[in-house]
């Protein structure tokens, strides 16, 4: 019988689509501006792809929406070591249930949560055995770790059938320097982390040349079609070929060359569409995210308005081989899967797999 630790950060990935990029330090503004929880029904995908296991697999959790509530709500039975220490759960609470989990010797560690998140349990191990295997459920708006599985039904399914382990890098940013536009990506440790093909690659930050795909773009841009402009260095590129000063780290939201909403939230983008849009975002190199990670807020009400367009530099291609999609949607994922067009130069394109 493998025994498994199972806690959920509930206020993962709150900020992302209100354009807070992050959670940390910012929940209450996150609520102020409409903010919804994400990382409790994720949770609960994860515990319906482990109660498929449920003859091999014992389940300890920690109270409330962080992994008790849950497992409840799905029909789990699960142990509860404990509670937060009160109504708002902090990084404090995330530690009290590692160690409480470490106590009872668990085969492995599974988190629901963000890079933050990611932090915080490997520093709880690390400052213990250092050898207990962790498990990330994604649920965080950044995800620059790469002890994540690329999605919370494949972070069950491997939490109850892993048989080997490998070293895989824990990663942070500082969110206040990415929410001014800069990228300050920090290797915080190597963790203990199942091998499995569903584990996503740290996230390459560094892109190739894109300048021709993006006048390709802009000389083709409709002045009807309301064009919606993901985040990333590519995506700063092609805005500045709009002519617009956009916001690198941010959603910008433009119209026959006119910006209309500069570091646009999930609302302010719904606002804004027409009766032709488009999306255009461009995948996180390495891991090949083009929805769900580090974009919240182009969510699936927006998608479903809009056709999308994929860009990526050659070289980006070069290590990105399939497309992933993780919006929270399950049905509009599956209508999201299969090959499409990635172009890759002022004319060139290639296809690629949505898997």
């Amino acid at each position: 019988m493998r025994t498994i630790g199972f806690v959920v950060n509930p206020i993962a990935g709150m900020g992302g689509r209100v354009g807070l990029k992050g959670t940390d330090g910012n929940v209450e503004e996150a609520r102020e501006r409409g903010a919804e929880q994400r990382a409790p029904e994720r949770g609960e995908v994860v515990l319906k792809a482990l109660a498929e296991q449920a003859d091999s697999v014992s389940v300890l959790t920690w109270g409330a929406e962080m992994g008790a509530e849950e497992a409840a709500r799905v029909g789990v039975d699960v142990e509860v070591l404990g509670e937060p220490a009160g109504e708002e759960t902090s990084r404090a609470d995330t530690i009290a249930a590692v160690e409480a989990f470490l106590d009872r010797d668990v085969d492995l560690v599974l988190f629901v949560g963000g890079d933050g998140t990611a932090v915080d349990v490997y520093e709880t191990i690390a400052e213990t055995d250092g050898e207990t295997p962790m498990l990330g459920a994604p649920a965080g708006v950044k995800v620059y770790s790469s002890v994540f599985a690329v999605s919370p039904e494949a972070a069950g399914k491997i939490a109850a059938s892993f048989d080997r382990t490998e070293t895989r890098e824990v990663n942070d940013i500082d969110e206040d320097a990415y929410r001014e536009g800069e990228v300050r990506a920090e290797l915080r440790g190597l963790a203990t982390v199942p091998v499995a093909e569903q584990l996503q690659s740290s996230k390459q930050i560094l892109g190739g040349d894109v300048q021709g795909l993006a006048t390709g773009i802009a000389e083709e841009a409709d002045p009807e079609t309301t064009y919606v402009l993901g985040p990333g260095g590519t995506l700063d590129v092609v805005k500045s070929a709009f002519g617009i000063d956009g916001t690198p780290l941010g959603v910008d939201v433009i119209r026959d060359g006119e910006l209309l909403v500069a570091d646009a939230s999930e609302d302010q983008i719904l606002d804004a569409l027409g009766a032709k849009n488009e999306i255009v975002v461009s995948p996180i190199g390495g891991q090949g995210f083009i929805f769900g990670r580090g974009n919240d807020q182009i969510s699936p009400a927006v998608i479903r308005q809009a056709d999308v367009t994929v860009v990526a530099s050659g070289e980006k291609m070069q290590s990105t081989d399939v497309l992933r999609v993780d919006t929270g949607d399950t049905d509009l994922d599956e209508s999201l899967r299969g090959w499409i067009r990635v172009r890759v130069g002022r004319v060139e394109e290639r296809m690629v797999k949505v898997v």
